[in-house]
């Protein structure tokens, strides 16, 4: 059982930021990869950044240069700082974890959403 609360979303103007969280919670023995999603009406869910265990990072071309990706192990935390908004960054951001649980059950957790609205 691995349970994924996120938080910071809102409205914002062009190039404005916004720093997004999502804190894990459960039955987690290890967390591997961590990452963000968003999608917008009508289409379809698209990877906007992860990052691993090791401190790897992976970012969308769309994002690259703009976002951050990072992560607080000690908290279960992983953030999305989120520069220079532009309208077409509006979507509603899903965290994503990947995490091994005590019970020794490898999965994904996907949190609730969080709406980023970004203003002209």
């Amino acid at each position: 059982q691995v349970q994924l609360v996120e938080s910071g979303g809102g409205l914002v103007q062009a190039g404005g930021s916004l720093r997004l969280s999502c804190a894990a919670s459960g039955s987690i023995f290890r967390i591997n990869a961590m990452g963000w999603y968003r999608q917008a009406p009508g289409k379809q869910r698209d990877l906007v950044a992860t990052i691993t265990s090791g401190r790897s990072t992976d970012y969308a071309d769309s994002v690259k240069g703009r976002f951050t990706i990072s992560r607080d192990d000690a908290k279960n935390t992983v953030y999305l700082q989120m520069n220079s908004l532009k309208p077409e960054d509006t979507a509603v951001y899903y965290c994503n974890v990947e995490a091994r649980t005590w019970r020794g059950n490898n999965g994904n957790y996907w949190g609730q959403g969080t709406q980023v609205t970004v203003s002209s």
